[in-house]
């Protein structure tokens, strides 16, 4: 891939992580402004939108690393391991109608988020990392830098509060 074809990748992948951020942001203003009517009405679209957001995330990170060729850090393969079932459990589970799909896609999103949370904290404070991570691939390089502060675990943490939005709020459990 050409340089301007990675940036423009980088920026396009920036603009979604910051439209998940918006519309998660929006959303949690809609469903406590509606209560359970909007709950109710938006549970399959939910699914199926939590499914797209997974889907997207990880095809992303599989263009890092298999095109852009990017190594993932130890905190990136977290990041991976937790998204990854993801699209595949939310994929089923919107396909199913099934939404006891939430009980499996809460802990992976919310644990999800914490890594990347942890993970942009150390690239922002390269002093936090400590000696967990590989000196030769240390988890506080930042391939990408969009805007001056998103970078790749900014954009999966957009994924996972997208994704645990959708499912909090607006997937309900089945009786």
């Amino acid at each position: 891939m050409s340089a301007e074809a990675i940036r423009l990748y980088n920026t396009t992948l920036t603009l979604l992580a910051l439209l998940a951020l918006g519309l998660a942001a929006g959303l949690v203003v809609y469903r406590v402004a509606r209560g359970r009517d909007a709950a109710a009405t938006m549970a399959r679209p939910a699914l199926w939108l939590a499914w797209m957001v997974a889907t997207v995330a990880t095809i992303g990170s599989l263009v890092y690393s298999e095109v852009i060729h990017f190594v993932p850090c130890r905190l990136c393969w977290f990041q991976r391991i937790l998204m990854y079932p993801l699209t595949i459990i939310l994929g089923v589970g919107a396909w199913r109608r099934d939404l006891a799909v939430r009980v499996y896609g809460i802990p992976l999103a919310l644990i999800g988020l914490a890594i990347s949370i942890w993970h942009y904290l150390i690239q922002v404070f390269p002093a936090l990392e400590g000696e967990a991570c590989d000196p030769i691939n240390p988890c506080s390089a930042r391939y990408v830098e969009v805007f001056g502060f998103v970078s790749i675990p900014f954009m999966a943490g957009a994924g996972f509060t997208l994704i645990a939005v959708l499912l909090l709020f607006y997937v309900r459990p089945q009786r």
